[in-house]
C-alpha cells in the first residue's frame, strides 16, 4: 500500500481587505442536508392527500408584476409595504411573491377561458416578505397551497378544513393534538359596521382591528385592547399605532371574538346569533358558517374542525370564511417557556383577487401550510426521521496514475445500487481518512500497489474502526490489531460493501 503524492503548494490568499465578509442576508437562513431530504419526505406526504382530493399541481413563477400582487400585506410600516421590489430596464415594478395565492389569481384571470371550472390546484414554493426578522421568523420561507377557484359554494370552504385534517393526521400529528378552526370575515365585519367602522372610509381601520385581533395568540387580551385603542409598545421599543376605537368598541369587538363555543358548531352558531344585533354582513356570515359546519359534521370532522370567532387571519383580501391548522401540544419556546405551539397553516375565502383583473366576480377558497413551521412542530413531536441516506463510501486515491481503476471501482458499486465517490482532492492518505469520516462514510476502499499486485483491496470499517480505537490506546498495538480492517478480492468488492453496509442497515 503506497500513500498518495502530496499536495501541492498553494497560491497566495486574498488580502483581507479585498474579501467579502462571509455571512447570511438578515433574515434568511442556510439549509442543510439533512433538513432538505426530510423537507422533501414531508412535502411528498402533503403532495398525496392533495392529489386524492383531486387537486394538480400548477407552477407560477418566483417574480410577478408588482401591481398584479397587490397590497394585501399585514406589515404596512415598512418602506415597500412588506414586499421586495425592484424595477427591470422597461421601469416596470416586479417583486418577488409574497405568498403563492395572488400569483394563482392573475394565472387564473390569464388563462381564464381554457381552465375548467372550478379550478382544483396546488403548489409549493419558496415567498418573500420584507418584513422585520425573529426568532423563528424569517423572510424567506415555504408554503404548501392548495385552492378551488370558481365556486362561492361554502362545500368547498369545508373541504378545504377537511383537507387540512387529513394532511396533518398523515404527517403524523395524532388527533386531538391539533385543532382546524374557522370563522367567517363577514360576521366581524358586520360587529364593527355596528360600532360606526363601516364604509369605505373605515377601510384602513377595520383593517388595523383584523390584524390587532390576529395577534391573539402572539401579545394576548391586554395587548390587543392595546391595538384596538392608541397602539401598543411592544418590548423591543416598537410603537404599533392603533384602531382608535373607544372603550366601548373595543370591548364590542373583543366580546365577539372571545364568544364562548357552545358544545357542537351548530350551537356555537346559534350562540352567536343570539348574541350579536343581526345586520346584513352578520346574517350573511351566519348562513356560510352554519352551512360549514353541516358538511363537516356529515363528513365526520365535526370533532377536528371548530368554529372560533378569534380567528380572523392578517391579510386583507379575505372576504369570508377564514380557517387556521393550529397544533395544541406545548412546546419550549426559545426563552424555554412552555408554550402552545399554534398555527401552522390558514387560508380562507378571496372572490375579490380574480375579480381584480377580470373586473368581474370569481369565486375562490384555499388553505396554504407554512412549511418550516409545520416541519419545526413534526420534529419537536419525533415525526420527522433522521436522514436515512447512508453516507457515500469512499474510495481513497492512492496512485494518481490510476485513476480510471478507482473510477471504475466507483461505477460497480453505484451500479449496485450503493453511494459511492472517488476521492477528488489532492491531499495524502492520512488527510483523506479523515475526509471520509467526516462525510459520514461507513467504510473507505483502499488499493495501493501492493494490494493492486495481489488483486486485492482492502476495505475499512469506519465506524467499528472508532468504536475499536476507543479501546485501544497504545499505537503500537492499534498497528498490530488493525480493527475492522479487512482484505479481499478485487472481484469481492461489491458483496464485502454490501456486508459492511447491512452491519449498520439491515
Amino acid at each position: 500500500m503506497a500513500d498518495a503524492d502530496k499536495a501541492p503548494v498553494l497560491k497566495a490568499p486574498v488580502p483581507k481587505a479585498h474579501r467579502p465578509k462571509a455571512r447570511v442576508a438578515k433574515g434568511f437562513r442556510d439549509v442543510e442536508a439533512q433538513e432538505i431530504r426530510a423537507l422533501k419526505r414531508m412535502l411528498a406526504t402533503i403532495e398525496q392527500v392533495y392529489e386524492l382530493y383531486g387537486f394538480d399541481p400548477v407552477e407560477t413563477p418566483t417574480i410577478e408584476y408588482t401591481d398584479a400582487l397587490g397590497k394585501f400585506l399585514p406589515d404596512q410600516d415598512r418602506p415597500n409595504e412588506g414586499v421586495f421590489s425592484f424595477q427591470d430596464d422597461d421601469e416596470q415594478w416586479l417583486s418577488l411573491r409574497y405568498d403563492l395565492t395572488a400569483p394563482l389569481a392573475r394565472y387564473v384571470a390569464e388563462n381564464y377561458d381554457r381552465l375548467p371550472k372550478p379550478y382544483r390546484s396546488y403548489r409549493a414554493g419558496w415567498v418573500y416578505r420584507n418584513e422585520k426578522p425573529g426568532p423563528g421568523r424569517f423572510r424567506q420561507f415555504m408554503q404548501f397551497d392548495a385552492d378551488t377557484v370558481g365556486t362561492d359554494n361554502p362545500a368547498a370552504d369545508a373541504e378545504i378544513c377537511m383537507l387540512a385534517a387529513d394532511t396533518l393526521e398523515k404527517l403524523g400529528v395524532p388527533r386531538g393534538s391539533y385543532v382546524i378552526r374557522v370563522n367567517n370575515r363577514k360576521v366581524l365585519d358586520g360587529v364593527m359596521e355596528a360600532i360606526g367602522l363601516g364604509g369605505e372610509d373605515n377601510g384602513g381601520r377595520r383593517l388595523t382591528v383584523l390584524r390587532a385581533i390576529d395577534k391573539l395568540d402572539k401579545i394576548g387580551i391586554d395587548g390587543v385592547r392595546e391595538l384596538l385603542g392608541k397602539g401598543r409598545m411592544d418590548p423591543s421599543g416598537d410603537f404599533t399605532p392603533g384602531a382608535g376605537l373607544d372603550a366601548a368598541g373595543a370591548t364590542a369587538v373583543l366580546d365577539f371574538v372571545n364568544a364562548a363555543a357552545g358544545q357542537t358548531n351548530a350551537e356555537t352558531v346559534e350562540g352567536l346569533r343570539r348574541a350579536l344585533a343581526e345586520n346584513a354582513p352578520i346574517g350573511e356570515g351566519l348562513a356560510e358558517l352554519a352551512s360549514i359546519a353541516a358538511h363537516v359534521d356529515e363528513a365526520g370532522y365535526s370533532d377536528r374542525v371548530r368554529i372560533d370567532p378569534s380567528v380572523v387571519r392578517g391579510l386583507e383580501y379575505y372576504t369570508g370564511f377564514v380557517v387556521e391548522a393550529e397544533l395544541t401540544f406545548d412546546m419550549r419556546n426559545e426563552e424555554g417557556e412552555i408554550v402552545r405551539f399554534g398555527s401552522v397553516g390558514g387560508g380562507g375565502r378571496y372572490d375579490g383577487l380574480v375579480e381584480r383583473f377580470r373586473g368581474e366576480k370569481v369565486p375562490a377558497t384555499g388553505f396554504s401550510i407554512g412549511v418550516s413551521r409545520l416541519y419545526a412542530a413534526l420534529r419537536n413531536l419525533g415525526k420527522i426521521e433522521d436522514d436515512t441516506i447512508a453516507a457515500p463510501v469512499v474510495v481513497l486515491v492512492m496512485d494518481k496514475q490510476r485513476l480510471g481503476d478507482y473510477q471504475a471501482m466507483v461505477r460497480e458499486l453505484r451500479d449496485a445500487g450503493i453511494r459511492a465517490e472517488m476521492y477528488l482532492g489532492t491531499s495524502g492518505m492520512k488527510a483523506q481518512m479523515k475526509y471520509a469520516d467526516r462525510r459520514g462514510a461507513a467504510c473507505a476502499i483502499i488499493q495501493g500497489s501492493d494490494e493492486l499486485a495481489a488483486g486485492e483491496v482492502q476495505i475499512k470499517d469506519l465506524i467499528a474502526g472508532a468504536e475499536a480505537s476507543r479501546a485501544i490506546e497504545n499505537r503500537d498495538e492499534w498497528r498490530d490489531a488493525r480493527p475492522a480492517q479487512m482484505t479481499v478480492r478485487r472481484g469481492d468488492l461489491v458483496q464485502a460493501v454490501r456486508d459492511v453496509l447491512k452491519r449498520y442497515r439491515p
